[in-house]
């Protein structure tokens, strides 16, 4: 594919650049875009390709996507931020914020496993509808209602969906604000991010539309096949993996501004590459303007291991902190202290205190992989090549 890149790059982070091109060339991207801070200060920023997968306008400047689970990252940071200001205990049963919760056998269930993918309930009995899934009360009530799957902190299994309504509904039950707004109002609008959880209706002209993409197999690069394991637990319609993606069915239309603008934490983020490396960058220290997310404390938190081994969803070994992903074989960020959280499709964002590096990656071409897209793990090589 022939594109034009624009944008910045600093001196020797050129790699970034020739990775990002190549994943054009020979990769199947699109349209996407990639930020990099390093000590808090932007060092490359890059866009380039079409802002629809299937169309002819050039990606913009302040062209938005909805990047999916990386939102499960941005949203774990509004617990942690109560933690820090004394509003939330992450060893309290989440039934001290949430009466209702204790139902089905969930009553020892902490905040801290509904973080770390812990708290068992994966799936729901019945899948909810895409209408259900964000009118903000069928799903909240649902998971509630839902009986464990195993004891609430004995194992870990990914919550695709169901993230979205636990999360949301403790940060709502601990403050009174939907995350949406919680979010918009204590994190993006002070650092003055391009980033929301439900796109407001007058920023839906930036929105570019995603899709389906299959990587050529070209210039050497193979197309990654899955472990059997994992094909066959997709293909099993009765499998803990297809009952966890299937929460919403039939599958929401991403592109709807309906469920674009729908206040999901696990799934409508939508946002800049640039938003996403900022916001990192201020979870791992200050940012150009002197603005910090984190205390070195909640910092810590945020990349203690709370749940590693078999992921009884995704079929693979997966590690987790508290809400965040963190550096691992199905997961592979910039190094063993970074954090974060990729997006099925493709996108990313992290975080690597150690290096200070923080990277935000977004693309509007979905390829099948779940947590470690080519395109996305070629620019993190790039980046410590060039770190």
């Amino acid at each position: 594919m022939d594109v034009q890149v624009q944008g910045t790059v600093a001196d020797g982070f050129e790699p970034v650049r020739d990775a990002f091109v190549r994943n054009f060339e020979q990769r199947g991207e699109r349209g996407a875009a990639v930020t990099v801070y390093r000590d808090g200060h932007k060092v490359v920023d890059l866009w380039g390709g079409t802002r629809d997968v299937d169309g002819a306008e050039p990606w913009a400047v302040d062209t938005v996507q909805i990047v999916r689970s990386v939102t499960k990252g941005v949203a774990a940071a509004v617990p942690l931020l109560l933690h820090q200001r004394g509003q939330l205990d992450l060893d309290a049963p989440v039934s001290t914020y949430w009466p209702e919760f204790k139902a089905g056998g969930k009553e020892r269930a902490l905040v801290r496993h509904l973080l770390s993918h812990r708290a068992g309930v994966p799936v729901l009995d019945r899948p909810l509808t895409p209408q259900e899934a964000r009118d903000g009360v069928s799903g909240p009530r649902a998971v509630a209602a839902q009986q464990a799957l195993w004891e609430p902190g004995t194992d870990h299994g990914y919550h695709a969906h169901t993230y979205s309504w636990l999360v949301g509904e403790l940060v709502r039950r601990v403050t009174g604000r939907g995350i949406g707004q919680w979010v918009a109002e204590e994190i993006a609008r002070p650092l003055a991010l391009d980033f929301w959880i439900g796109l407001p209706a007058e920023e839906e002209h930036r929105a570019g539309r995603l899709g389906p993409v299959e990587p050529p197999a070209v210039g050497g690069e193979l197309k990654l096949r899955p472990k059997r394991a994992v094909t066959e637990a997709y293909a099993d319609t009765a499998s803990l993996t297809r009952r966890a993606f299937g929460a919403i069915s039939p599958a929401p239309d991403e592109n709807d501004p309906l469920y674009r603008g729908a206040e999901l934490p696990g799934a409508t983020g939508n946002s800049t590459a640039r938003a996403l490396a900022r916001l990192y960058a201020a979870m791992i220290g200050p940012v150009d303007n002197g603005s910090r997310l984190f205390a070195p404390a909640t910092l810590a938190l945020a990349r203690t291991e709370e749940s590693a081994g078999p992921d009884r969803v995704l079929v693979v070994n997966t590690r987790f902190g508290l809400g965040f992903m963190l550096h691992g074989s199905a997961s592979p960020l910039l190094g063993p202290g970074s954090f974060g959280h990729p997006g099925r499709g493709g996108s990313l964002g992290f975080g690597d205190p150690e290096s200070g590096i923080a990277l935000g990656y977004v693309t509007n071409g979905m390829q099948k992989g779940v947590t470690a897209d080519p395109r996305a793990q070629a620019l993190v090589r790039a980046v410590r090549a060039a770190s």
